[in-house]
């Protein structure tokens, strides 16, 4: 997948839209490798490479150069950067200097989160030449505010809210929309009225797309098991039986051997 056509052609075609969240170099180039179609330098990166409990503690500096450091690895894959929490919110001209740090970093479009208070930014950084991804239901960087990683969209009056966002981060131009945690037949209904795709995390099988943060689908966090995550790699096990036989090794001189070493 190389642009927002792509997306659009993905959904007309009705064949789904796979994407990963990734954060470095190496694992761009694995991701690189494979069928993938597209990446997202998302601002879980806060806590999954820096140890942070939300996503509320990375900077648009460290975006861009988590942004740069993907794109150097996969520069074939279509590369979609996060706005982090406030960077939409301290007026226009912050936030296209912030879209124009994760754009010059190497990132082909931005994902902002919300809809309340970000239609019109949104369609000023379209219109500046910037494509934008969309983020509805459960958006972390409203973590405090909606009291929890909750499910959203469970009310008949928070599922309208949500249809009636959607319709209008596409109006704004959104090129495809993130839904997060919102129940299966809510991401449907919104799948289907939308002409724009969707791409849904724990929002069920009918989104035009799925995806899913690396390190969690390749069982790299054994504490964390969501009811929407699927592991297809016991990844933590698989590390720690590696380092285990590199100590191992080393205690019984299996390592280094004369191959290892130099004349």
């Amino acid at each position: 997948m190389k642009t927002i056509l792509d997306f659009q052609k993905k959904k007309v075609a009705q064949q789904k839209i796979t994407m990963v969240t990734c954060y470095d170099s190496t694992f761009a180039q694995l991701v690189s490798g494979s069928n993938i179609d597209a990446i997202l330098v998302g601002d879980s990166l806060a806590q999954v490479m820096h140890g942070h409990k939300t996503t509320l503690n990375t900077s648009t500096n460290i975006m861009a150069l988590h942004t740069a450091a993907v794109v150097r690895g996969a520069n074939d894959k279509f590369v979609v950067a996060d706005m982090p929490f406030l960077a939409t919110r301290k007026g226009l001209r912050n936030s296209m200097d912030q879209v124009e740090k994760l754009i010059k970093a190497g990132a082909h479009a931005v994902k902002i989160e919300g809809a309340d208070g970000h239609l019109e930014l949104i369609k000023h950084i379209v219109e500046s030449g910037v494509p934008v991804m969309g983020h509805l239901g459960l958006t972390p960087q409203s973590i405090y505010q909606l009291g929890g990683p909750k499910i959203q969209g469970r009310t008949t009056d928070t599922a309208d809210k949500l249809l009636k966002d959607s319709l209008a981060v596409q109006e704004a131009g959104c090129f495809s929309l993130v839904l997060e945690c919102i129940p299966a037949v809510l991401s449907k209904k919104i799948t289907e009225q939308l002409t724009i795709p969707t791409i849904g995390i724990g929002a069920g099988p009918d989104t035009d797309g799925q995806i899913l943060v690396l390190q969690d689908m390749l069982g790299m966090n054994k504490g964390f098991s969501p009811k929407f995550l699927k592991k297809y790699l016991s990844g933590a096990d698989l590390i720690t039986e590696a380092l285990n036989s590199y100590v191992s090794d080393v205690g019984l001189q299996k390592f280094p051997l004369k191959e290892h070493s130099y004349e």
